[in-house]
């Protein structure tokens, strides 16, 4: 069997995990194993089929391999010291405020969970999460702001904190009312 795999692979490591499989596969299917001499040939076709399913495998990683290198080289890699000492800096201001601000800004913002699904994670009204979504956001805005950090990235928050997908306001404050 060593034999067989070792002259049908290019790297000579891979044939001791083909012959491995084979064996597998003859240990689960031990009832259906020929006797005497068919044996032999049996294991071969076993083998045979372990070879090609590992291909089609190998095939299928490098075409997804291929098909995720062009949709990302389009992606730009941002210059990965400056991501870091931002990340940081991020992170510093986070910790700075209190864990249910912290908390509400992760499950938004890393975890992607709008207002009403976030209101079922911390059992609060969904009125309540925005409120605090919103003063939230505010405290970590001037934290940053502290750092050096804040700046205008073209998204315009509504004073809830919500911004629709096409950066219409959501809710507005009685405040701003004139």
């Amino acid at each position: 069997m060593l034999g067989y795999a070792l002259r049908r692979v290019v790297q000579p490591e891979d044939a001791a995990d083909i012959v491995a499989e084979t064996m597998l596969v003859a240990w689960r299917r031990i009832d259906e194993v020929p006797t005497g001499s068919e044996a032999r040939p049996w294991l071969f076709g076993v083998a045979r089929r372990v070879l090609a399913n590992g291909r089609r495998g190998s095939r299928r990683r490098h075409n997804l391999a291929e098909r995720l290198r062009g949709e990302l080289g389009a992606l730009r890699v941002p210059d990965q010291p400056a991501m870091v000492e931002t990340s940081v800096l991020v992170r510093a201001a986070l910790d700075r405020l209190e864990p249910d601000d912290r908390e509400i800004l992760r499950l938004t913002s890393w975890e992607g969970l709008q207002p009403h699904e976030i209101a079922m994670v911390v059992e609060m009204p969904a009125a309540t999460v925005r409120t605090h979504l919103h003063r939230a956001r505010r405290r970590l805005r001037h934290e940053l702001e502290r750092d050096g950090l804040a700046r205008d990235d073209g998204e315009r928050s509504a004073p809830t904190g919500h911004v629709h997908r096409d950066e219409r306001e959501l809710v507005r404050d009685a405040e701003d009312e004139p």
